[in-house]
């Protein structure tokens, strides 16, 4: 349980983070993290609760509490205390295969709910499980896992993202043969080309790709299923088939005037920044630039803030990030308490660095574009904005976001990401292997499970789910796993 009265004795303390003036002149990670003995006084703060919410991963008041991989938390805080790393990583391991990418890039839902909350700040479990894996992959505790004896059952797994990756790296443990299809030039998908380099360095992804090769899992690169492979001759090849191609429809803007130049939606934006970065060192200049410009990001999620810090590192003249809804709540509401996720005003690495640039934050709230104004050209020179208010409507009941008469504006772009969400699966995939979507277009499933309509063909993560985190898209990839290995086998021990 940690320390029986470490967290009375011991304040958190987290990795210490470069100005962020320095480390926008960079994509390099920039967290400094503490010494391992200091990270042992953070696993003594952990009380072991009679109800430990942080592995919980249960929905409550409308979001998830805790975490969806129902990591041992209390066990793994424990085990750092003491300083049995190794035992640590054997047993973070047993629920999870890549705490070397959540560690770095998940919101931390097990903090969340951490009991700690309560009157004071939760044990620093993400920064925790950051030192098991890296101590284990330092001393060499991180190895190949072969499979003794082959199955003869064949895999394939089309998408590299987590979710593929988690499955894979099940299915091929269990013995079966698997083979990863990935259409893009590297493997890692949202973790390659959605999430910059200076969130998770790309070496780290390249290490746990290789030792799942050495471990027999194949992977095939620029193979576009649907398109350059037909979905029957995989039918044909392999057993089972897992569909793990994440939510790839980006939601567009119609408005006036988007059809000019220099629009892009987000995750086009961020690929072409990390692809050049590892081609080149972005000396290649294939990249879409923002130097010297007034860039517009419409979106307050993750991928937006992603695009705020990106854009800074490109040297733009000035970023303004807009989004729809309201400013969350600096602290909790009454009718939002813990366990519950908070649902509160975060501000992230990207959105500090602009504050530390430009001196004030970048958001606009309730704000939306209307129009887009371009030159002759037609490049994007300034967008049209507009305030939102939210009013109920009289025929559905529903409360909506509205515009406010009067308050039009119009603010200089000359360079407009879109990082709206995601609407779900893409249409030539779905179409190839004739499986169902959901009117959210996400690939349908029995009730409760993964496998689709058409018999031996499973879906996971985003594609399964919708536009979601990391840390479920690996939960989504080890469960479909555990039910492909049941229907081949009529059993599983996954």
């Amino acid at each position: 349980m940690g320390k029986p009265t470490g967290f009375l004795e011991y304040n958190r303390v987290s990795a210490q983070m470069e100005e962020p003036k320095e480390r926008i002149k960079h994509f390099r990670e920039f967290k400094k993290y503490l010494p391992i003995e200091e990270q042992q006084k953070q696993g003594a703060r952990c009380m072991e609760c009679g109800v430990p919410f942080c592995q919980s991963g249960d929905v409550l008041g409308g979001m998830v509490s805790g975490c969806p991989l129902h990591n041992l938390v209390p066990e793994t805080n424990d085990l750092v205390y003491t300083g049995n790393w190794e035992q640590a990583y054997l047993r973070l391991s047993k629920t999870h295969s890549f705490p070397e990418f959540t560690a770095r890039v998940c919101p931390a839902l097990c903090e969340a709910a951490c009991t700690c909350n309560l009157n004071g700040e939760p044990v620093g479990t993400k920064e925790n499980e950051h030192a098991i894996i890296e101590t284990a992959f330092e001393r060499g505790w991180v190895k190949p896992q072969v499979p003794k004896v082959r199955t003869g059952k064949k895999v394939a797994v089309i998408g590299s993202g987590p979710s593929g990756l988690a499955a894979a790296q099940q299915l091929n443990r269990r013995g079966h043969q698997v083979t990863v299809f990935e259409r893009s030039d590297r493997i890692g998908g949202l973790l390659r080309y959605g999430i910059p380099n200076m969130k998770l360095d790309k070496a780290v992804i390249d290490r746990r790709v290789r030792l799942m090769e050495e471990e027999g899992v194949v992977f095939k690169t620029g193979a576009d299923v649907g398109k350059d492979i037909k979905a029957a001759e995989l039918q044909k090849e392999f057993d089972r088939i897992v569909l793990c191609c994440g939510a790839s429809n980006p939601r567009d803007i119609k408005v006036p005037g988007r059809d000019a130049h220099h629009i892009y939606f987000a995750v086009d934006f961020l690929a072409s920044v990390t692809r050049s970065l590892l081609d080149s060192g972005l000396k290649d200049h294939k990249f879409v630039s923002a130097k010297g410009k007034h860039v517009l990001v419409i979106g307050g999620g993750d991928t937006g803030n992603d695009c705020v810090g990106t854009a800074l590192r490109l040297g733009a003249k000035s970023v303004t990030q807009l989004e729809m809804m309201p400013k969350a709540p600096d602290t909790r509401a009454d009718s939002n308490p813990w366990p519950q996720w908070p649902r509160v005003c975060k501000t992230d690495y990207g959105q500090e660095e602009a504050i530390a640039v430009f001196g004030h934050d970048p958001r606009i709230y309730q704000t939306t574009v209307t129009e887009f104004i371009k030159d002759e050209k037609g490049d994007v020179q300034k967008a049209k904005t507009v305030k939102l208010e939210s009013k109920r409507d009289e025929k559905t009941g529903r409360m909506n976001m509205v515009p406010v008469k009067g308050s039009e504006e119009v603010i200089e772009a000359q360079l407009v990401l879109i990082a709206a969400g995601f609407l779900g699966s893409q249409k030539y995939v779905t179409d190839a292997f004739k499986v169902s979507v959901d009117e959210r277009t996400n690939v349908a499933t029995k009730p409760e499970g993964y496998e689709t309509g058409i018999p031996g063909i499973f879906a996971a993560g985003d594609m399964h789910r919708g536009q979601s985190l990391v840390v479920w898209a690996i939960r989504e990839g080890r469960k479909a796993a555990e039910e492909v290995d049941a229907s081949l086998m009529g059993y599983s021990n996954l």
